[in-house]
């Protein structure tokens, strides 16, 4: 009873001091060994990020709880619509060609266990993402993703080359411009400059 109230308490005061925060959280999984897979790609551009975008107004949070349980770290954090208005979730989308991004607002999870986390602990679906593409493609743009579970485990928890990185590193700039534009001019703003 004690140690449920007292979570209780921690859970309060990290609310009010983030309450009318803008949230950018980056989805990952905690852990040296998992620090420059393509699964922790959210992790990663949110770490970059805290030191490109020096907004007292912004709070950037990679939580330490794994991909799955994403949404028990942040659901303290989102009480109310105001909360998910300011909320931006960043994670990696194997759909999406590596390098390319695509801002979208009130959609499923699309299979991805750390949103489907998310949206179940807010009970709601309602709040920014910006998806990050990871897979490799064609010329043509055409996404050559694996087939099969295994596979597709693999992949995701396959580390990225030295190249591969440097992509999603570049790519910062961009996804620093997407989140300022969200906060300082609006989601429809964005999705229009950047999808």
């Amino acid at each position: 009873m004690i140690v449920c109230f007292l979570t209780h308490l921690v859970e309060l005061k990290l609310y009010v001091i983030i309450k009318n925060m803008k949230l950018v959280i980056g989805l990952g999984n905690p852990g040296e060994e998992y620090e420059n897979t393509r699964h922790n790609t959210g992790r990663i551009l949110v770490e970059i990020l805290e030191k490109k975008l020096e907004d007292s107004k912004i709070k950037f949070i990679t939580p330490d709880t794994f991909m799955n349980n994403s949404g028990k770290a942040i659901a303290p954090l989102v009480k109310t619509k105001k909360d998910l208005k300011d909320l931006v979730v960043i994670y990696d989308d194997i759909d999406l060609p590596l390098g390319k991004i695509k801002i979208s607002f009130n959609r499923s999870s699309g299979g991805h266990n750390g949103l489907g986390s998310i949206i179940k602990a807010l009970k709601s679906e309602e709040f920014l993402r910006i998806r990050v593409g990871i897979s490799p493609a064609t010329p043509k743009g055409i996404v050559k993703k694996p087939k099969g579970d295994k596979a597709v485990l693999n992949f995701l928890l396959g580390e990225y080359k030295k190249s591969e990185l440097e992509t999603i590193k570049k790519l910062s700039k961009k996804v620093a411009e997407v989140v300022e534009t969200i906060f300082s001019e609006s989601k429809e703003k964005a999705m229009s400059l950047y999808n």
